[in-house]
């Protein structure tokens, strides 16, 4: 097991902004930015920072359509993590 890269990808799913974005991501496939903003009452600029931790972590990836960026999972694991989370709190 790769510790680093383990704990990196735990504690970019540690912030609950991100763990709901992670969530919101799981339950749509794929999602644009502005999406995000609506749903989560955020600033554009604070979103796009979460989601470079998310894809410095490896936990997102995007695809350009046209001028807009859509954001997926990269892993299922994240899935589990999530549904595990939920069952315990």
């Amino acid at each position: 097991m790769d510790y680093e890269k383990s704990a990196a990808f735990l504690k970019a799913l540690g912030h609950p902004v991100r763990l709901k974005m992670a969530q919101g991501l799981i339950t749509q496939y794929g999602c644009h930015v502005s999406k995000m903003v609506e749903k989560l009452g955020l600033p554009q600029s604070t979103i796009s920072q979460h989601l470079a931790a998310l894809r410095q972590a490896g936990v997102v990836t995007f695809e350009k359509k046209g001028v807009k960026a859509c954001y997926h999972l990269t892993d299922e694991r994240i899935v589990s993590i999530i549904k595990i989370l939920g069952e315990i709190l």
